[in-house]
């Protein structure tokens, strides 16, 4: 399903870097969201009311400006409850909608642990083995396909934009490599340059942990990630409908 496993999908400005294109690229967001305890000793009514709000604002959004994915974290993961995915061609939107979930008797007692923000790009290590819609070399992603998601803020060093085109891409092969043994696996990569702390956000999409797992495994051996300076903190999300992840916060 995907050929590019590897996070690393363009480098700092440089010669060897894709040139700039007019081609509309997708905003990403991954915001991640707790619950405070005291919204589940409300009354029911109210609990419920504050779902209701919740929705029609994700679904408004959903259907005209905001593609939303919602992911369940409960029982998973300790600092977060869920996690919205949210792709978009206006900035400006993912802030109006933020403001008016905040605003939803369950948006009032939301808090938000982790966001990352980031943008797609095509790869400029893709040169080989591409066919239509392969990873690195599409601008629109495709989500929400499997019911799991990881998901992992990724940091470079600097060392390796040093390198040259040519090692760099010698290593990214080796990666490419690994990722066809595994083709249940299917990632997407988003890039941060400049817009968030991050490099790029890292977003693998699986029926099978168990294979996600495996692979994961397997890359820790390549050459490539000695070049690594952060990959963590790293998300199991599963994918449900809006209103079923609402139901498992436990009101």
């Amino acid at each position: 399903m995907t050929d590019h496993k590897h996070p690393e999908a363009g480098a700092a400005k440089r010669p060897d870097a894709a040139a700039p294109t007019n081609e509309p690229r997708q905003f990403v967001n991954f915001g991640f969201y707790q619950v405070d305890p005291a919204w589940r000793r409300l009354p029911e009514e109210e609990r419920k009311r504050g779902k209701e709000q919740f929705i029609e604002v994700v679904n408004r959004y959903d259907k005209s400006d905001v593609m939303t994915l919602a992911y369940s974290m409960i029982g998973v993961r300790g600092d977060c409850d869920f996690m919205l995915w949210r792709i978009g061609f206006d900035l400006l939107k993912f802030q109006d909608m933020m403001a008016e979930l905040l605003k939803t008797g369950l948006g009032q007692y939301l808090t938000t642990p982790y966001s990352f923000l980031s943008m797609t790009k095509r790869s400029i290590y893709v040169d080989r083995h591409t066919h239509a819609g392969q990873e690195g070399t599409r601008l629109k992603l495709i989500p929400g396909q499997f019911r799991f998601l990881f998901v992992y803020p990724f940091v470079k060093s600097k060392a390796w934009y040093r390198l040259t085109k040519h090692a760099r891409q010698g290593m990214m092969d080796e990666h490419i490599e690994i990722g066809h043994r595994y083709p249940t696996v299917r990632l997407n990569t988003t890039y941060s340059f400049g817009l968030d702390d991050q490099e790029f956000v890292v977003a693998f999409e699986s029926d099978k942990p168990e294979h996600f797992v495996d692979l994961v495994m397997e890359l820790r051996h390549s050459e490539a990630t000695s070049y690594t300076v952060r990959d963590t903190p790293t998300f199991t999300c599963i994918h449900r409908e809006l209103d079923e992840v609402l139901d498992t916060l436990g009101g």
